[in-house]
């Protein structure tokens, strides 16, 4: 009995390798065209350093022209989670990160590649299992767990390091015929590397982000195929990688020490290795030192927080852009109105370690692009999250849609627009002034600021509403009246003036315009008070004004 014997034993059924090369042809792309993936597992929420891994992968297919696919590893189904493959889909598409080639929610396949769940792939992994069975590279292991134990307790009373390598590889060298035997007598086994390397050697490894490192070979025999016929992940991936032409693996640092298996399992299979680009953890400083973002801790790992919080993803992937490229952020302010499909991403240009994530940062520049959008735009977003997760603000806009588009439109499409919305769960608490039957019927604490005198703020009003409140006018007409009335009753028309000679006035016009300003809102700090007031309307003003004066 030989090798190829003892492979047809264990896999009767497996094809040669062969069909599957012909199945899945090298793809024909322009010079330079990346092909990359995101591979998650279904096991849990979709983290933040997902999304971050996802947008950059897809950023370096998309502009090299190449291909960005989306593999599911779900080969440790103890661990999944119900809708957990539906969860990674989902965040991809909220987010603009829709693969070109992937499993969709109702398990088919888009693309030629596939299939994209591991677990339908139980096949080809043991074709080239039974493959590397025949050529003598695996073998069949019957080690028990209590076996295994055994010898890890003996590594550690030699004070050697622990694993299924060289002198302790129990089944490494069992003959054939015994091997065949216990198969035949249905005694459980896994299939085992048999690894090539030897410790004593280095090898040199340039990563895209890390640059170059030096690794000791791989000497353990580490596990390919499980008891269940399904694969280790460090055996799927260099199949599934190898089969889908993936030229280029964006992954997270943590992988960083798997590169000498990996690039050796590679090497055994007689396939090209891809280039390896291992992404430094998105990180959070806590009592002075840094760890990393934990879904366990930090409802900002998750990526679903930001959805719920109604943070819009443009803003998330500008500020995850910010993240990757330190001059994304010089980019932006020399190209304020462009899409951020044109900034070219570097991978050379990433950090190598941890980027601290910044909840104000992001905020801020949520703010920023939320200033960008029209007002239909932010309407119709508003609208949409909030039919999800606020009912009440959901059934306020949209009572009178016309009249919220004109909320939403105050300080909007102006050079400078105002940035005083960072997220959608913001905006009830940022405009439910607005609306008279929540004003009109509400007990409003005013807060008048500089003037606090009772019969000053009410000759103020009233000397307003009866002599200088005229809704047609425009808004320089306005400003004169405001400064008019600012005069007549011994304040400075111009807030200079005041500053110059502060004892010949009460104050300055922008005190005047405060009283008017909170009588009509509640509040001293608001959108252009102009704007509002032409909103508001002449009756919810008049009502307004009643409702301070009493």
């Amino acid at each position: 009995m030989n090798n190829k014997d003892l492979a047809n034993l264990i896999f009767p059924e497996a094809k040669d390798i062969s069909f599957y090369e012909e199945k899945y042809p090298r793809r024909e792309l322009k010079e330079g065209a990346i092909v990359t993936r995101y591979a998650p597992s279904p096991t849990g929420v979709m983290h933040i350093g997902g999304l971050y891994q996802s947008l950059v992968a897809k950023k370096m297919a998309e502009q090299t022209e190449g291909v960005f696919f989306v593999r599911i590893e779900d080969t440790d189904q103890k661990r999944e989670i119900e809708n957990g493959v539906e969860q990674i889909l989902d965040s991809l598409e909220d987010y603009g990160l829709a693969p070109d080639e992937t499993v969709n929610k109702n398990g088919v396949d888009i693309g030629n590649y596939g299939p994209y769940m591991q677990s339908k792939r139980k096949e080809i992994y043991q074709a080239y299992a039974k493959y590397l069975i025949s050529e003598g590279k695996a073998y069949p292991c019957f080690c028990s767990s209590d076996e295994l134990n055994e010898i890890r307790e003996n590594q550690e009373k030699a004070k050697q390091r622990t694993g299924y390598y060289g002198e302790w590889t129990r089944c490494r060298n069992m003959p054939i015929e015994m091997a065949a035997e216990k198969i035949k007598n249905g005694e459980d086994y896994i299939i085992r590397l048999k690894s090539p390397g030897n410790p004593d050697r280095k090898i040199k490894h340039k990563d895209v982000i890390k640059g170059s490192i030096e690794f000791p070979e791989n000497d353990q025999d580490i596990v390919i195929i499980k008891s269940d016929g399904l694969p280790t992940y460090h055996f799927a991936h260099a199949v599934d990688d190898h089969l889908m032409g993936t030229t280029l693996v964006i992954r997270g640092d943590e992988w960083i020490a798997s590169v000498p298996l990996h690039l050796q399992l590679f090497y055994v299979l007689g396939f090209k290795a891809p280039k390896y680009a291992h992404i430094a953890p998105i990180m959070k400083e806590e009592d002075g030192n840094k760890r990393k973002l934990s879904k366990r801790k930090d409802p900002e790992a998750a990526v679903s927080y930001y959805k719920e919080e109604g943070i819009p993803k443009e803003s998330v992937a500008e500020y995850l852009m910010n993240i990757a490229n330190s001059n994304f952020e010089a980019w932006r302010k020399g190209n304020k109105d462009k899409d951020i499909s044109d900034f070219k991403l570097e991978l050379n240009k990433m950090g190598v370690s941890g980027a601290l994530f910044d909840m104000v940062k992001l905020l801020d520049v949520s703010k920023g692009v939320i200033s960008k959008f029209s007002a239909d735009e932010v309407l119709n977003r508003v609208l949409e999250w909030a039919d999800e997760y606020d009912k009440e603000l959901y059934e306020l806009i949209s009572k009178d849609k016309e009249y919220s588009l004109k909320i939403f439109g105050i300080e909007r499409g102006n050079v400078k627009p105002r940035k005083d919305v960072a997220k959608w769960s913001e905006v009830k608490n940022g405009i439910i002034y607005m609306f008279d039957d929540e004003f009109l019927n509400s007990d409003i604490d005013y807060e008048f600021q500089k003037i606090c005198d009772k019969e000053e703020i009410r000759k103020i009003v009233e000397e307003y509403r009866n002599n200088y409140f005229d809704i047609s006018d425009d808004k320089e007409t306005w400003f004169n009246k405001m400064k008019d009335l600012s005069e007549k009753l011994g304040y400075a028309r111009e807030v200079k003036e005041f500053k110059q000679n502060p004892d010949n006035y009460k104050g300055h016009v922008g005190d005047i315009s405060t009283v008017i300003r909170v009588s009509l809102t509640g509040r001293a700090n608001t959108p252009d008070l102009y704007e509002i007031m032409n909103v508001l309307g002449e009756e919810s003003i008049t009502n307004r004004f009643e409702k301070v004066l009493d």
